[in-house]
């Protein structure tokens, strides 16, 4: 099969394959060896250093919401690191500020901000709020749901529902409780006066985008009001116009006590936020927490970008109609190794009939398509918030072809 470029895509040779020899000689092993070496981008659109030209439809795990080298993004960031690129917590600068003052107007809720770097810090910084409003309440465990994620550090991990990467780390500091995600029944049987916090996703990222049914979160916070304990919701994936809304609690017309945000936050800069509405957002006091890095200008810039950008180009909106379209597409498909469709907005995965998703992810490379064999029999589907139709045709286009050559 050919790229959207006209490349065939081959075995590891040329300047890519040198690059996968010298990558496993010198890194751990916990990523094992990926399969493309990418070069540069433009758009929606990447290529590798072979000159091999692919459609991104991951989009970096739902981080780049305006694709790649998008103008608004290269002169946020050029012009901040050529007058400020980094500060310390010990001072403040202009565009953190901004930034939280943007995000708290987006929320429509006089939230209080902490700037991170990555997804697992947010989730750190929340963890930490609960623990401490747990001791000081007399709350002693958490819930949390089965197969979620929330993070690769201990505390973020502690909360993370997937035995596959928890169990081989533990034991863990605190006691968490882990019920079926979307059972509301299960949730309020396990949230007791005695919970701290119940942290859970708008849609399960990892378990393979698994959407709540409907009603679930507002159950959720008439759970955790009727007990008093705290509500955290994991925006880290779903949050920046990914399911056609600023963030996906916003579908469910409810608002967390925390929120963590991070990936699409900085379009490929890192950047993580946790953010407590109430008592969520006094709990820390000084010399609580702190990130040397956190919240930088560089980075804080990049989001503002992200952010004035989605808003003048209309973006959530495109979110949800071409969303709309790629999912119409992929459903209409009659193959017999696919077995439809679910997740909302450009955050979808396309369910498989049999646990191929990773020969899936490898043919729809060598097709020149990037997707992501989030499950066995999952493929997850995130490209920039600015893929156009055209795009979606192309790839709606050539995926029963994809499918076909896997089940050959």
């Amino acid at each position: 099969m050919t790229s959207p470029g006209g490349y065939r895509h081959g075995a590891d040779s040329g300047v890519g394959g040198a690059f996968k020899r010298r990558f496993e000689d010198a890194f751990m092993a916990n990523y094992g060896v990926p399969p493309v070496v990418l070069a540069r981008g433009q758009g929606c659109r990447v290529w590798d250093v072979d000159g091999r030209e692919y459609l991104d439809m991951i989009g970096g795990i739902a981080v780049s919401s305006l694709g790649h080298a998008h103008p608004a993004l290269v002169e946020a960031v050029s012009a901040q690191v050529a007058k400020l690129a980094h500060t310390s917590n010990l001072f403040m600068h202009a565009p953190e500020v901004l930034l939280a003052e943007r995000l708290r107007g987006l929320l429509g809720a006089p939230g209080r901000v902490f700037f991170a770097n990555s997804g697992t810090e947010a989730n750190e910084c929340a963890y930490k709020i609960a623990v401490k409003y747990g001791k000081a309440e007399g709350r002693t465990y958490f819930v949390a749901a089965e197969n979620g994620f929330h993070g690769r550090t201990i505390g973020a991990l502690s909360l993370t529902g997937k035995a596959s990467i928890r169990d081989q780390f533990g034991p863990f500091p605190i006691d968490v409780r882990f019920v079926p995600y979307g059972d509301a029944d299960a949730l309020k049987e396990a949230v007791t006066e005695e919970c701290a916090a119940v942290f859970l996703e708008p849609t399960q990222g990892e378990a393979g985008v698994v959407p709540p049914p409907e009603g679930y979160f507002k159950a959720v916070r008439e759970i955790c009001d009727s007990t008093g304990a705290l509500f955290v919701a994991d925006e880290i994936q779903s949050a920046i116009g990914r399911t056609g809304h600023w963030f996906a609690h916003q579908n469910e017309g409810v608002l967390p006590d925390i929120l963590t945000l991070a990936k699409g936050l900085g379009g490929g800069l890192p950047i993580g936020a946790c953010i407590g509405f109430g008592r969520a957002g006094t709990v820390l006091e000084k010399g609580d927490h702190g990130s040397t890095f956190g919240g930088n200008p560089v980075a804080c810039a990049a989001a503002m970008a992200v952010l004035d950008t989605i808003e003048r180009e209309g973006l959530l909106e495109h979110a949800r109609s071409v969303g709309a379209r790629l999912a119409d597409g992929i459903a209409a498909i009659d193959h017999p190794l696919l077995s439809g469709v679910r997740g909302r907005g450009l955050w979808l995965a396309a369910l498989l009939t049999d646990a191929k998703a990773a020969e899936v992810q490898a043919a729809a490379q060598r097709a020149g398509f990037l997707v992501n064999a989030v499950q066995p029999d999952a493929v997850r589907l995130a490209p920039p918030l600015v893929i156009n139709a055209a795009e979606v045709t192309s790839f709606v286009a050539t995926f029963p072809a994809i499918l076909a050559e896997v089940q050959a």
